[in-house]
C-alpha cells in the first residue's frame, strides 16, 4: 500500500503541475460559461429595432392586422403606385416595401412580396406572413355569413393531454412526467460514457508515454508492475475528478458573477411585461384571489406541476450513489483494459487493432442507453444493464424509471467480479508487455502472455 500511495501521489502531482492541466482547467469553465450565457445574450441583443415598413395593401384586408411594435412600424402607402414606391421607399426613410396583391376571388387568398436593399430577417418575414394568414382566414370565415363561426371553430379544437401517475406500495398516487425521466436518463448516459471513455483513454496514453520514453524500465525496478498499473489508474482518476470538480465550481462562479454584475434577470424577459404582471398580481391579491391556488392551477395546466412533482419524487440519494458506484467500477474496469492495451504497444497508432474489442461494448452500451427510455424493461435494455461491459452506462439509464433492488445488487456484483477478473488478466499483460519492445503485438501474443505463470 505504501508503494501504491507513492505511485498515486507521483501520478497525481506530475499531471496537476503541467501547464496543459492548468490551461484546460481555466479555459474549459470559460467555454462552459460562455455556452450558458451567450445564447440568452444573443437572443436579447439580436432583435430588429426601429424598422419602418411601407405597406401597399391592394387587398384591403391585411393592413389592419399589421400591428406596430418596438421592433417595427408599418406605414400605409396603399394609394401610391407600386413601381413608384420601389424607387422612393429608401428616400422616404423606410427600410422595406411590402406589397399585398389584390384578393384572388377564386382561391380567396393573397400573395405578399417584400422589397428591400437588405434581406428581411426571418423573424420579421414570419411575423408578416402570419398576420397575412390570419387576415385571409378571417376573410374566408366572414364569407359563410355566420357571425359566430370563428368562435365555433375555436370551441371545437381539442387539446387532449395525458396525465401519468405512479402508485406506491400503499396505493397513493403521484403525478409524474415521463419526459423528465427521459431527459435524466439520456443525460446520465452521456455523462458517464464521456467520463469512462475520456479517463480510460488518459490512462492508456500515460502508459504509452512512459513505455516509449523508457521511464517504465526504471520504475519497475523499484515497484511491482501491478502496483504501477493500479497506481496509475487511481492517480489518473484523482486528476480527472479534481479537474471536473474545478470545472463545475469555476463555471458556476463565472455564470453567477456575470448574472450579478449585469443583472442577467433582465435578459429573461421584457421589463414592461414584468411590471404589468406585478401590477396584475397586486390587484388580484387586493381582490381576495388566492394566489397559491391560482399558481398551482396554472402550474398543473402548463405541465410544470408534473415536472416539479417528478423531480421531487426521484430518489436523488440513490441516483447519486448509483452514479458514483457505476462510474468508479466502470472506470476501473475499462481503465485496466486500456492500460493493458497501452502496455502492449509502443505508440498510439498501434492501438487501433487491440482497442476495437474494448471500444465496441462501450459504444454499444451508449446506443442502448440512448433508447432505454422507450422500453426500460425490454430484454435488450435489461441484459445491457446486467452484462458488466455495458451495465455502467445502461443501468444508469434505467434507474430513473425504477429498478428492483435485487437487479441493482446483481448488476453491481457481476461488475465487481468482472473488474477483479479483468484487472488480474490486465496485470499479467501489463507485467510482460510493459518491457516488450521492437515487435508489433497481436492478439496471439496477448494470449501467450495470459497463459504464462
Amino acid at each position: 500500500m505504501k508503494n501504491l500511495g507513492i505511485i498515486i501521489s507521483r501520478e497525481y502531482l506530475t499531471r496537476v503541475k503541467k501547464k496543459s492541466f492548468l490551461l484546460t482547467t481555466f479555459l474549459v469553465p470559460i467555454l462552459f460559461a460562455a455556452m450558458c450565457i451567450l445564447p440568452s445574450v444573443i437572443m436579447f441583443m439580436a432583435k430588429d429595432e426601429g424598422k419602418k415598413i411601407a405597406v401597399v395593401d391592394q387587398s384591403g384586408i391585411v393592413l389592419p392586422y399589421l400591428e406596430d411594435s418596438d421592433a417595427v412600424t408599418y406605414e400605409d402607402y396603399s394609394s401610391e403606385p407600386v413601381d413608384s414606391m420601389k424607387i422612393r421607399f429608401e428616400s422616404l426613410g423606410l427600410d422595406a416595401l411590402v406589397v399585398v396583391s389584390p384578393l384572388d376571388s377564386v382561391a380567396k387568398t393573397v400573395s405578399v412580396v417584400s422589397y428591400s436593399n437588405k434581406p428581411l430577417s426571418v423573424d420579421l418575414k414570419d411575423r408578416i406572413g402570419s398576420r397575412a394568414e390570419e387576415a385571409v382566414e378571417d376573410y374566408r370565415i366572414s364569407l359563410y355569413d355566420m357571425g359566430d363561426l370563428k368562435q365555433i371553430m375555436e370551441d371545437v379544437k381539442a387539446d387532449v393531454s395525458v396525465s401519468t401517475y405512479t402508485l406506491d406500495e400503499s396505493g397513493e398516487e403521484q403525478i409524474t412526467s415521463s419526459e423528465v425521466y427521459m431527459i435524466i436518463s439520456m443525460v446520465l448516459s452521456i455523462i458517464i460514457y464521456m467520463f469512462i471513455a475520456l479517463f480510460s483513454g488518459m490512462v492508456m496514453q500515460s502508459v504509452i508515454e512512459e513505455k516509449s520514453s523508457r521511464v517504465v524500465e526504471v520504475l519497475v525496478s523499484s515497484v511491482k508492475a501491478t502496483e504501477l498499473m493500479f497506481g496509475k489508474i487511481i492517480g489518473v482518476a484523482c486528476v480527472a475528478l479534481t479537474q471536473f470538480f474545478l470545472w463545475i465550481v469555476l463555471t458556476l462562479l463565472l455564470v453567477g458573477g456575470f448574472s450579478a454584475f449585469v443583472g442577467f434577470d433582465s435578459l429573461m424577459g421584457d421589463p414592461e411585461q414584468t411590471e404589468q404582471m406585478m401590477q396584475m398580481t397586486s390587484q388580484m391579491q387586493m381582490g381576495g384571489v388566492d394566489m397559491q391556488e391560482m399558481t398551482e392551477a396554472m402550474a398543473a395546466e402548463s405541465g410544470m406541476g408534473a415536472v416539479i412533482s417528478t423531480l421531487g419524487n426521484i430518489n436523488w440519494g440513490q441516483m447519486i450513489l448509483a452514479f458514483v458506484i457505476y462510474f468508479a467500477l466502470g472506470y476501473l474496469l475499462y481503465a485496466s483494459l486500456f492500460a493493458a492495451i497501452g502496455s502492449a504497444v509502443e505508440n498510439e497508432a498501434d492501438t487501433n487493432q487491440l482497442q476495437l474489442p474494448v471500444t465496441i461494448p462501450l459504444m454499444l452500451a451508449f446506443f442502448v442507453a440512448l433508447y432505454a427510455f422507450n422500453a426500460p424493461d425490454s430484454a435488450v435494455v435489461w441484459w445491457g444493464s446486467m452484462i458488466p461491459l455495458t451495465s455502467p452506462i445502461v443501468m444508469l439509464a434505467r434507474i430513473p424509471f425504477g429498478v428492483p433492488g435485487w437487479e441493482l445488487a446483481l448488476s453491481i456484483v457481476l461488475l465487481v467480479g468482472t473488474f477483479v477478473a479483468c484487472g488480474w488478466l490486465s496485470a499479467k499483460i501489463y507485467k510482460i508487455g510493459i518491457l516488450m519492445f521492437g515487435k508489433k503485438t497481436t492478439f496471439k501474443d496477448l494470449w501467450k502472455w495470459l497463459k504464462q505463470k
